[in-house]
């Protein structure tokens, strides 16, 4: 019986401890601080905006300029590798919501999509730490 109890609790402790390693590296963040290089693509063709952001916890703000959407303040989220930005941009008078979504990969390379005013325009990006 007492062999049978030191196995099981053997087992707990092993299986414990690897659901804490999986938990803990889940919820490692990215640090995104910092200036961006990105290059945006759309059916209009590429450009090629600037992004600054700090982070602090899971929050992102920062700024954003570009020749097709101007300069905008950024507010956005870390969830892991998933980064999520986005703004409000002024296109011929009329305010359209920009969103960035997409996730950061081991080489430090933040790739995704961008929506322009709910889906009117919609595109790939990929951004690099300068």
């Amino acid at each position: 019986m007492r062999l049978s109890n030191t196995r099981f609790t053997g087992a707990l402790f092993t299986a414990l401890a690897i659901m804490f390693a999986v938990t803990s590296q889940a919820n490692a963040q990215i640090n995104m601080t910092g200036s961006w290089a990105l290059e945006v693509s759309t059916s209009q063709g590429t450009t090629m905006p600037e992004l600054t952001l700090a982070q602090e916890g899971m929050t992102l703000t920062g700024s954003y300029s570009s020749d097709t959407l101007g300069d905008n303040e950024v507010s956005g989220t870390v969830e892991g590798s998933n980064v999520t930005i986005s703004f409000e941009a002024n296109l011929q008078g009329q305010s359209a919501p920009v969103v960035y979504k997409g996730t950061v990969d081991g080489e430090g390379v933040w790739s995704g999509t961008i929506d322009i005013a709910g889906g009117l325009l919609t595109g790939t990006f990929e951004g690099t730490k300068k």
